[in-house]
């Protein structure tokens, strides 16, 4: 078995945590969860008492100080528990971070600590129904009226949606600017013209609360803008190697417990009077699923290095999102395949891994992105 070198003994102490609060407080309810199209919010209340919410934080907002590899450990373990409901990573370590990186002292203090706490969840607005990766050309707008800003425009496929108590709302400050007219900016949910839609009705991660969202001509003060006008899109690319290194890390895992699922299945399932494992294809099929899995792991946890002492490209980030992304689609479907009919049941964990697992090569960056950006950094922008 393949044995990683990144953790120390007190991230093994934290995984341990992690591991219990899964099995006690996520396990049980997460089939309930997929019906109501939603997590609890005690949920939410309890993460933050085990400490999973928002642990890279600095202490003066309330977090831990801790590194990344407390918030990789948290998505690893909800990944080898099959659990995708729960939108913490998002609020964690992408809402978050805009806020510590870019935010006005003001707002850190009010926001961040009740995010530690799980009493205020986070979410991000940007792609909308017209603009998914092409942020440059946005439609939500956000005028000034003396000290206010009025924000009005329509956001879809955002997470934590139904339940987000504030918003980061990617907007057009200057419509005539292109990217440098783009702003983030908090909105809070209590906000008069905000407006949920419907939680949508996905493929996957049905759990997940994901919804359109709605702004009519909503009033919040100027002070809410994050790090200064027209510096949304700047913003938005300096933090998106961490977002898809997550979607990678969560791959990564994914595609471990696949693997660990599928052998456990094989070596108790009978066919033809034998083992399922007793069959070659099966001893060949396995093994290319554990050299692939092997690979994927090393890659990643090497990236986990690079980010820790900030040396993680967004070239190197997009290459482990696109290559984790294709190849956990893969190994899935080879993994779903050797449990016959049972692969297709949803009581079973690599039914709901496969149905998850389309997502991965869409948000954060869809593979075609991917590639430009890799494409671009190696032959230049005229090739």
């Amino acid at each position: 078995m393949f044995t990683r070198t990144l953790f120390s003994t007190d991230h093994d102490a934290f995984r341990d945590t992690v591991r219990k609060f899964v099995a006690q407080h996520i396990t049980p309810f997460h089939a309930q969860w997929e019906k109501d199209g939603q997590i609890s919010r005690e949920a939410w209340l309890k993460a933050g008492e085990y400490g999973l919410l928002c642990p890279m934080l600095p202490e003066e907002y309330s977090g831990a100080g801790a590194d990344f590899l407390y918030s990789a450990i948290v998505l690893e373990e909800f990944a080898r528990a099959g659990a995708m409901g729960p939108g913490f990573t998002l609020h964690s370590d992408i809402v978050a971070p805009y806020l510590v990186h870019y935010a006005s002292d003001a707002l850190k203090q009010k926001w961040l600590p009740k995010m530690v706490t799980g009493e205020v969840i986070g979410a991000i607005a940007m792609t909308e129904p017209g603009a998914g990766s092409d942020l440059q050309n946005i439609g939500t707008t956000a005028r000034r009226d003396g000290d206010d800003l009025i924000i009005s425009g329509q956001k879809v496929f955002i997470t934590n949606g139904q339940m987000s108590d504030i918003i980061i709302v990617a907007c057009k400050t200057d419509p005539t600017a292109g990217g440098k007219g783009v702003s983030l900016v908090l909105v809070e949910a209590d906000r008069e013209g905000f407006r949920r839609g419907r939680n949508l009705e996905k493929i996957g991660w049905k759990a997940q609360d994901t919804s359109e969202l709605f702004f009519d001509d909503v009033r919040v003060p100027a002070s809410n803008i994050i790090g200064g006008e027209g510096r949304g899109f700047v913003q938005l690319m300096e933090q998106l190697a961490q977002e898809r290194l997550l979607q990678a890390v969560r791959c990564a895992s994914i595609m471990e417990s696949a693997l660990d699922w599928t052998v456990e299945y094989v070596t108790e399932r009978k066919a033809f009077g034998r083992n399922i494992a007793d069959f070659q294809n099966t001893r060949f099929k396995m093994a290319e699923v554990k050299a692939a899995v092997t690979i994927m792991r090393v890659f990643v946890d090497r990236c986990m290095e690079m980010h820790l002492v900030g040396e993680l490209s967004p070239v190197d980030a997009a290459t482990a999102k696109m290559l984790t992304s294709e190849k956990m689609g893969e190994v899935l479907d080879e993994c779903l395949q050797k449990f016959g009919g049972y692969g297709y049941m949803w009581e079973y964990p690599i039914a709901r891994a496969w149905a998850d697992a389309r997502m991965s090569r869409i948000a954060g960056g869809t593979g075609e992105i991917m590639r430009e950006i890799i494409g671009r950094d190696l032959l230049g922008r005229s090739a």
